[in-house]
């Protein structure tokens, strides 16, 4: 494992505030390069209805601290509506929202990396929020895989 496939898995374990397992996490590697799997991350979050809600540069903190990194961001998006009901229902939900997809170049290519979100049924057994979390898994299922897949 690289030093930044471990930096970034570490990161985004820190995100969560219960542990979790490689099985827990979901990453795919796209062979474009670093600025166009960004732009089909966006698009095809967009594409599904969610909206970008902010990229964060993650590559300059790391270069700051001595690693050389290539592109390093980390996209979070949502849905506004549905991200401030969720959170004024069920404020235990807000550390985990908006959703995000970790994004860096690795070589000649770009990897994506985030946590599942169903793995939040486990620790918030509401059945409403089971239903929101097993959507939120197929949409970024959906999400990667596009990226994946554009040429």
């Amino acid at each position: 494992m690289t030093r930044i496939m471990r930096l970034l898995t570490a990161a985004l374990l820190l995100g969560l505030s219960a542990a979790a397992c490689a099985d827990q996490l979901l990453m795919i590697r796209s062979s474009l390069p670093f600025p166009e799997a960004m732009l089909a991350l966006q698009n095809a979050i967009t594409t599904r209805g969610y909206k970008v809600t902010r990229v964060q540069n993650v590559d300059q903190g790391l270069s700051k601290t001595g690693y050389q990194t290539d592109n390093y961001k980390v996209v979070f998006y949502g849905k506004p509506e549905e991200v401030a009901q969720l959170a004024a229902r069920h404020p235990e939900l807000i550390p985990y929202l908006p959703l995000n997809v970790a994004i860096f170049a690795e070589r000649n290519s770009t990897l994506l990396v985030t946590s599942r979100p169903g793995i939040l049924a486990g620790f918030f057994p509401d059945p409403e929020l089971s239903a929101t979390f097993a959507r939120w898994e197929h949409d970024l299922n959906e999400i990667v895989n596009e990226v994946q897949e554009t040429r």
